[in-house]
């Protein structure tokens, strides 16, 4: 094993002394060509072209000498501090870190990024990152190969966004370029780059209150809680939009940052809404303008990104993206199945009778789902003293989840 390993960051100024010094005395170096072609690489020294880590750093274990890994930004930070210490691996490192490459780009494009959500985005998971950049307004997004701003774009289709694209940070290539996100295809870009991603509105938030980074240390006007009553959302909701029942819905749908969830026949919004406060991406579907209307005017109140798609299901499904998680409002059997079609990890719906609920579950076994299926009652208590805790309303519903066979439940 090397004797010695450090790590050091490169931004494109000069190194400090810490690296030069730890850099002269290196036998093994790895880095990229440009940081194998810096002028303080020992002449002597083995170099090392980094590809694939685990490979270097195997190389790196069987060395017997001092090592140096060269890499760009912060190495500490989605960086290749994360594969050396790995313990497969077992190597105890040094690190001289420098700027990170997401600190640059957003010193560049003159803004904070304490409310910046960040992601690394490669070819075989980019659907992930473009759900963040749905979801958010703020998203830094380090590309790779196959996975840079022009694919961003043509994933992110109708939801237009700014895009802040740095390219060649620190070097003499570098270059800084805005362009919405429907003209960013038209261009081709150097790697390595970083993407800021701005669009949509936000919360109010107290002045200086934030207290997290990632966006969502604020104090923002939205209530605490989920499955709200219908008051919240500015009326009456729909037997279908019933608090407890869209509370079993929220908890089997399990929205998380990364997903993206269908909302077909979404009616007030809340579902929506609450979906969507938990970081998912969401795309919010409805028949009725009036309710897709609705829905956006909810969806500004309280700060969330949604992408509202007027139409009618299962016809307008067809041309929307992969889901990970569907709630279906309304629509019934030929919805259901229409979805289990797109293979979603889990899908909920509700009926209002037996032979309804019975129908929907064929059509998820059918598509391949475990079904499972809860008769949910609740009853609205009037508490003032005057009503003496009579019945305000009585609720019934059938839930059904169905979850993908093969996947943990």
């Amino acid at each position: 094993m090397a004797d010695r390993v450090t790590v050091i960051g490169w931004d494109g100024s000069p190194l400090t002394a810490a690296a030069r010094s730890a850099l002269g005395a290196a036998t093994l170096v790895a880095g990229a060509p440009h940081h194998l072609a810096l002028p303080e690489v020992p002449p002597a020294a083995e170099r090392v072209r980094l590809g694939s880590m685990d490979v270097t750093a195997r190389r790196i274990v069987g060395h017997r000498g001092t090592a140096v890994v060269l890499a760009d930004g912060d190495p500490g930070f989605f960086g290749v501090v994360r594969t050396l210490r790995a313990p497969e691996h077992g190597l105890e490192v040094e690190v001289v870190p420098a700027v990170s490459s997401v600190a640059a780009a957003f010193a560049r494009a003159g803004m904070p990024w304490d409310d910046a959500r960040i992601v690394t985005a490669h070819s075989r998971d980019l659907r992930r990152a473009v759900n963040v950049c749905r979801a958010h307004t703020k998203v830094a997004v380090l590309t790779s190969p196959g996975a840079g701003p022009a694919e961003l774009a043509l994933l992110l289709g109708d939801v237009h966004r700014t895009f802040v694209i740095c390219e060649a940070l620190g070097t003499a290539q570098e270059q800084v370029t805005v362009l919405t996100s429907d003209k960013v295809a038209d261009h081709a870009w150097r790697d390595p780059n970083v993407v800021i991603s701005i669009g949509g509105f936000s919360a109010p938030v107290a002045q200086n209150s934030a207290w997290m980074a990632g966006g969502d240390g604020g104090v923002s006007a939205a209530p605490r809680g989920w499955a709200l009553p219908g008051h919240t959302y500015g009326g009456a909701l729909a037997e279908s939009e019933n608090a407890q029942l869209r509370a079993a819905q929220l908890a089997r749908l399990g929205p998380r940052v990364g997903d993206l969830v269908w909302d077909i026949g979404s009616g007030s919004g809340a579902a929506s809404v609450e979906t969507a406060r938990f970081g998912a991406a969401v795309i919010a579907v409805d028949r009725d303008a009036d309710a897709c209307t609705r829905t956006a005017a909810v969806a500004r109140r309280f700060g969330v990104q949604l992408q509202v798609v007027h139409g009618t299901a299962p016809h307008v499904l067809e041309d929307l993206p992969e889901p990970d998680t569907i709630r279906v409002g309304g629509g019934g059997v030929p919805v259901v199945a229409a979805c289990a079609a797109r293979r979603p990890e889990r899908i909920v719906t509700h009926a209002a009778t037996r032979d309804e609920a019975e129908a929907v579950g064929r059509a998820l076994s059918d598509g391949g789902y475990g079904v499972e299926c809860e008769l949910i009652q609740s009853v609205d208590l009037d508490t003032s003293p005057a009503a003496g805790w009579a019945e305000r309303q009585r609720a019934v519903a059938f839930f059904l989840c169905g979850h993908r066979i093969g996947r943990p439940f």
